[in-house]
């Protein structure tokens, strides 16, 4: 398995996350070119209260978020727009961590009219291209993670969200 993911919310259940998750990354690595079997993700799939305690600790933001990710190392282009470098293995295997919020997500899904199942599987594709280095702070990053997410999301017969 690529994924391990931890569930502390139950209600995550009910919407099969650890399978939810294990497709999008499988998907995600897939589509960059990369194994998916030679490379691990912790999946932690929590509530609001938890997520926000994260999000203070490790952003200095005392808010509940969607997603959260924690690469295991620094993959990202110092060229804006640029793609980001690929993990070497064995060293790169584990990728890092991904945590994500049912609380957000059924907020965010609602109120876009979408379904959970497909918001959900956006942003586990988006917290594993953090994980690879991509990112959306700068212009060009930004318009390249969403093109990726966007080609991603179609490989699986989801619609862009953007």
């Amino acid at each position: 398995m690529l994924t391990d993911t931890i569930i502390e919310d139950d209600r995550w259940q009910s919407l099969d996350i650890s399978s939810l998750a294990e497709t999008a990354a499988r998907q995600t690595l897939t589509h960059l070119n990369l194994d998916p079997n030679a490379f691990e993700i912790a999946i932690l799939a929590c509530d609001d209260a938890r997520i926000s305690e994260l999000n203070t600790e490790f952003r200095d933001k005392p808010t509940p978020t969607n997603v959260l990710s924690w690469p295991s190392d620094e993959r990202a282009s110092s060229t804006d727009g640029a793609a980001p470098q690929k993990p070497t293995l064995p060293m790169d295997a584990e990728l890092g961590d991904i945590a994500i919020s049912y609380d957000t997500c059924e907020r965010e899904s609602c109120a876009a009219d979408k379904s959970m199942s497909n918001h959900v599987t956006h942003l586990v594709i988006h917290g594993v291209l953090h994980l690879l280095g991509y990112d959306h702070i700068r212009d060009l990053d930004a318009t390249l993670m969403e093109e990726t997410e966007v080609l991603i999301l179609g490989t699986l017969g989801i619609d862009t969200p953007y």
